[in-house]
């Protein structure tokens, strides 16, 4: 099997975009060089697991996610994604967003 370096790039970036996090965020909390962070993200330099795994814990994934793109289904992680989506909206939209969770919210008591 060969490790597609530049997929996992792709997915780190992808990721931290979710979180609407800076390389310079992710690499105080790994501890790690933003030049070295942003070759791993453009595939020109290959991480060691260690890295990997401090990127995970920095990003709140798996290395599931990050190595294989298999993204966990469970309930906190669904939380997080929605939060991280919410964070991006203003006003009319959060507005928006706020009547639509109510509405659903009282189409599953009903």
């Amino acid at each position: 099997m060969e490790i597609d370096y530049k997929e996992i790039g792709r997915r780190i970036a992808f990721r931290r975009h979710e979180l609407g996090m800076k390389q310079t965020e992710v690499c105080e909390l790994c501890s790690l060089n933003e030049k070295y962070l942003s070759n791993i993200e453009r595939a020109k330099s290959i991480p060691s697991i260690d890295v990997i795994l401090r990127i995970c814990d920095a990003l709140n994934t798996t290395p599931d996610e990050i190595l294989l793109g298999i993204r966990n289904s469970n309930d906190e992680r669904l939380k997080e994604e929605v939060i991280a989506r919410v964070k991006g909206l203003n006003y009319r939209q959060l507005s928006l967003t706020n009547s639509f969770l109510q509405w659903l919210a009282a189409e599953v008591v009903d």
